[in-house]
């Protein structure tokens, strides 16, 4: 009897350690979000104040620009990728929301569909 108690409390224990770890993962994926890059794909693409192709539009990225982003939002039926778009003309950095299309992180065309 004894031994089936401590194989259980070691099953439990193990489990735990496995989820505390499994979350300290999650976490340091989620940072690395953070930080994610990828290019341009479109030959140009607007950058949006809002997610919203009727938004005002900052600035032009092109393809190859730079897009440091950190999150991607739906709106209108649509996916957006928002982060700081660094173009290769000027260096100028333009932050905001760009079509998931042309920004997208897998850097591969077609694009796959997040989430």
């Amino acid at each position: 009897m004894i031994a089936r108690q401590r194989i259980k409390t070691a099953v439990v224990a193990g489990a735990l350690g496995l989820a505390v770890t499994g979350g300290g993962l999650a976490a340091a994926s989620t940072a690395q979000a953070a930080t994610a890059q990828t290019k341009i794909s479109c030959s140009a693409a607007k950058i949006r104040k809002s997610p919203s192709k009727s938004a005002t539009v900052l600035g032009i990225g092109y393809r190859g620009d730079k897009v440091a982003y950190d999150r991607m939002v739906t709106h209108e039926r649509n996916w957006w990728t928002h982060g700081t778009v660094t173009r290769r003309s000027d260096g100028k950095k333009v932050r905001g929301y760009v079509i998931y299309q042309c920004a997208n992180p897998y850097g591969r065309w077609p694009a796959p569909r997040p989430f």
